[in-house]
């Protein structure tokens, strides 16, 4: 029975872990559905385990100083996706944009700081937020960050407003 137990335990360990890995392709439908061809991009993705980042992002954000609202918000995330791209084009984030609006997002807060442009958008469904697509360009490198779970308006405000008074 033991031996079970550790070998369950050990798959168990070996899937959790290999979403881990990071990819050189793209895991963005946008992308992956896209007619451009984006040569000279260089893609770097992977999701995050959420069940084994939660404890770690809450220590960091408690670490950083941040409010517990925000750090509550972590509980209602069950899903994310990172796709960070170098040498990125305008085309880019065109057929981006384009994506977003097609499938009914939102556009719910534009951030610039430094340069950079962190843009919110979020999918809705009646008063549940299920999907948040961030957004990070600069220059040349973007970052590309889905975000699913379970929000409302009033988490999503509180997130902004934690970013905008930092």
């Amino acid at each position: 029975m033991k031996t079970l137990k550790n070998i369950f335990l050990g798959i168990f360990t070996m899937l959790m872990l290999q979403s881990c890995i990071v990819s050189r392709r793209p895991n963005m439908d946008f992308v992956r559905h896209s007619e451009h061809d984006f040569k000279g991009a260089r893609f770097a993705s992977f999701n995050v385990p959420v069940l084994l980042a939660k404890p770690f992002i809450k220590k960091a954000l408690r670490e950083d100083g941040e409010s517990e609202e925000v750090i509550n918000l972590i509980k209602k995330v069950s899903k994310i996706k990172v796709m960070t791209v170098e040498n990125g084009r305008k085309e880019m984030l065109n057929e981006y944009s384009r994506y977003l609006n097609d499938n009914d997002f939102e556009e719910w807060a534009t951030i610039r700081h430094n340069g950079e442009n962190v843009n919110v958008r979020v999918k809705q469904n009646g008063e549940t937020i299920k999907n948040m697509m961030i957004t990070v360009n600069s220059d040349k490198e973007l970052v590309f960050v889905d975000v699913r779970g379970n929000f409302t308006a009033d988490d999503i405000s509180k997130m902004i407003n934690a970013a905008t008074d930092k």
